[in-house]
Order: structure tokens, then C-alpha cells, then sequence
């Protein structure tokens, strides 16, 4: 739409309408409230990690805590529950702050990576045909057990969606109250240049199917099943 056609349109339903076009400079929104900062507000840590816990597994999230020492560990034990063989990691900078750089090298060779340089189709093909999927999640909110997930050229959309077991390592400290202050952090990365990103995606649990019927059928699309890692100590 260009700008001439836009006027055009925005004009036709401001006569439908009856009423005069306006501007938002000249009428800037007034919240009623501010419950979207409010809310949780003051809570530490401890307490944002207890409530992140009680609304992860309420939408059917498998929850878990762990310090970087027995990361690793834990994630082996992951795959070999869910029986995956075949892997797809992401490709970042975040491997070593997580004390995981020897575990991502041991599997080099066996599990797939989504890679900035592969196409989008090739990037698919591999997290399709992945049974586990292992990434990094920007922010945990407490309020609702949702992860965020900027979309990077090394961990793209369809990453979190096409495997069949999908698991989010998260650091506590990255525990925030609800979807407001990820918002403020999200923007203020972009601002800075330290983002860049075609979307953000909000993942609350696996899907179902509770609206459909009044039959609760968890993993309806997207993986079966979710687990959150939430590490203590970084």
C-alpha cells in the first residue's frame, strides 16, 4: 500500500465511521492502569524461579534445575529419555558461558546444526527430520511458564517448532515477571543495535487441544512434549 493509497483508505473509514481522522501525536495514549509493571513487581529471584515452576508445569512443561557443573549431564540424560538419535543444536556464542563447549564438540559429528549458512529449506529439512531439538531461550516469565526466543540466523523459527522433544536452557537470572519486561528488554536490544531479528516468539508449553471438544490432547502440533532447564548459577 502506498502512502497516497493509505490516506485514501484511512479517509474512507474515518466518513464510515463519522467521525473526523486524528493523529496520535495529538491524542497520545493514556494507560488506565499500570498493572503491566506492577504486577509481580518486587519480587526476587527466588520467588520469580518458584512461581516460573508452578506456571511451567501447570501447561504441561516438564521443569528443571540445575547448576553449570551438572548441565551436561542433565542434557545427556535427556536424550537418553526421550531416546533421541537424531540431534539439532543451534549455532551461537553461548556454548561456553553455559560450561557446555566439550559436550557440543563430542557431538559434532552426530547431531545436525541450524546453520546460518545453510539455506532456510536446508535449515527445515534438518529440524524436521530431528526427533530432539536442544537451544537457548532469551527470558522465562513467571506469570505465565512462556520462554521468548528472538530469531536468529543461528536458531531460526521453525527450530523450536519441528522436532519431535524440544528442550530450552534458560539462566535464572534471565527469570523475568510477565511479557512487559521482556518487551522493555527486547526493545532496548534493537535500540542499541545489539538485535537484530524478523520476530520474537513467545512459547508457552506444548500445544493441545483443551479448546477443541473439551478434550485435552497435549502436542497436537509442533513437539510432543517441552522441558526448561533453568540453570541456578549464571
Amino acid at each position: 500500500m502506498t502512502n497516497s493509497n493509505r490516506e485514501v483508505f484511512l479517509d474512507k473509514i474515518a466518513t464510515k465511521a463519522g467521525r473526523t481522522r486524528h493523529q496520535l501525536k495529538n491524542h497520545p495514549f493514556v494507560p488506565i492502569n499500570d498493572l503491566p509493571e506492577s504486577t509481580l513487581a518486587g519480587k526476587s529471584q527466588d520467588e520469580l524461579l518458584e512461581l516460573a515452576q508452578k506456571n511451567s508445569e501447570a501447561v504441561h512443561v516438564t521443569f528443571e534445575k540445575t547448576n553449570r557443573i551438572s548441565l551436561s549431564t542433565l542434557l545427556n540424560d535427556f536424550l537418553s529419555a526421550k531416546d533421541i538419535n537424531n540431534l539439532i543444536l543451534p549455532t551461537c556464542d553461548k556454548w561456553a558461558a553455559f560450561g557446555l563447549s566439550d559436550w557440543e564438540n563430542k557431538l559434532a559429528d552426530s547431531a545436525e546444526f541450524w546453520t546460518p549458512e545453510s539455506s532456510r529449506t536446508e535449515n527445515l529439512a534438518k529440524a524436521n527430520a530431528a526427533d530432539g531439538a536442544i537451544g537457548f531461550a532469551d527470558y522465562l516469565l513467571a506469570e505465565s511458564g512462556t520462554i521468548t526466543v528472538a530469531t536468529t540466523p543461528g536458531q531460526g523459527r521453525g527450530f523450536h517448532f519441528l522436532p519431535t522433544h524440544y528442550l530450552s536452557i534458560i539462566p535464572k537470572s534471565h527469570i523475568l515477571s510477565r511479557s512487559r519486561q521482556a518487551m522493555h528488554k527486547y526493545e532496548a536490544a534493537i535500540a542499541s543495535g545489539k538485535l537484530t531479528t524478523s520476530n520474537i516468539n513467545f512459547i508457552t508449553g506444548p500445544s493441545n487441544s483443551g479448546d477443541i471438544e473439551m478434550v485435552l490432547v497435549v502436542g497436537v502440533h509442533g513437539p510432543l512434549d517441552m522441558t526448561y532447564v533453568v540453570v541456578e548459577d549464571l
